[in-house]
């Protein structure tokens, strides 16, 4: 069975239970039969059938507005938050990411890739553009992450470094990324390998500026064209005294 993670200020409302068991196949399903085991949170959650603006449901470290709503699917071992909006009458929901889960997808880009042209390797190149661009479009599909989110970080081969954070500008860097080896793996398999090769290198280049620097450049490209209003760039940076507190 999924687990919703209650927070305090509601744990009056599921007689203290700190963490809930739920049965259904997607979020609404998980919340509607929380709310059938407790009444009481209806009116905390919900108005008019609606998820309350400053209540914000998290599955692992997406809020699930972010990925599709009350439709995300979620599996029997899923873990949801309920996580209250930022303290002081915003509505702004707390959004985090884990940077663990982002080193470990650069790592393993670059190491394939590298690997890649050592061996002259054009379908690894095509491998690594097909991860990249099917985590952008379905995250929870996103080999690498997985792999951390259930071999890496279970065993504690590496530690969870979540902090406040938006997704979106990281998957607009993955999609760059995407597109660049995907354009090199293009390249090799026509025949034109200084073109392909330098695609790959510039995708190896900017995720070891992420991972070695901590600097990402998609990122900041994202915030540039947020800055100029550009359409489907919505998202902000989170505020330095929202990181602060957190």
């Amino acid at each position: 069975m999924a687990t919703i993670r209650i927070p305090t200020p509601l744990r009056a409302y599921t007689a203290n239970l700190s963490d809930v068991e739920v049965t259904g196949a997607t979020v609404g399903e998980a919340l509607q039969d929380l709310i059938n085991q407790h009444n009481a949170l209806e009116p905390h959650l919900f108005n008019n059938g609606e998820l309350r603006s400053f209540v914000n449901i998290f599955l692992g470290e997406e809020d699930v507005r972010y990925l599709n709503g009350m439709e995300t699917a979620i599996e029997d071992d899923t873990n949801l938050r309920i996580i209250p909006s930022i303290a002081g009458g915003s509505e702004q929901p707390i959004r985090q990411v884990d940077q663990s889960a982002l080193r470990v997808n650069q790592a393993l880009i670059i190491s394939l890739l590298v690997l890649a042209f050592v061996f002259n390797l054009w379908w690894l190149v095509a491998f690594v553009s097909a991860v990249m661009i099917i985590g952008t479009i379905w995250p929870d599909a996103a080999l690498f992450k997985l792999i951390y989110k259930n071999i890496l970080k279970p065993a504690n081969l590496v530690e969870p470094d979540v902090i406040p954070d938006n997704p979106e500008p990281h998957r607009f860097a993955q999609a760059l990324g995407g597109l660049f080896t995907f354009g090199s793996a293009a390249s090799l398999l026509l025949g034109l390998p200084a073109l392909g090769w330098t695609l790959a290198w510039v995708v190896i280049v900017l995720a070891g500026l992420n991972l070695f620097l901590g600097f990402c450049v998609g990122c900041f490209v994202y915030y540039q064209f947020n800055r100029l209003g550009v359409p489907g760039f919505s998202v902000a940076p989170i505020p330095v005294e929202v990181d602060q507190e957190r």
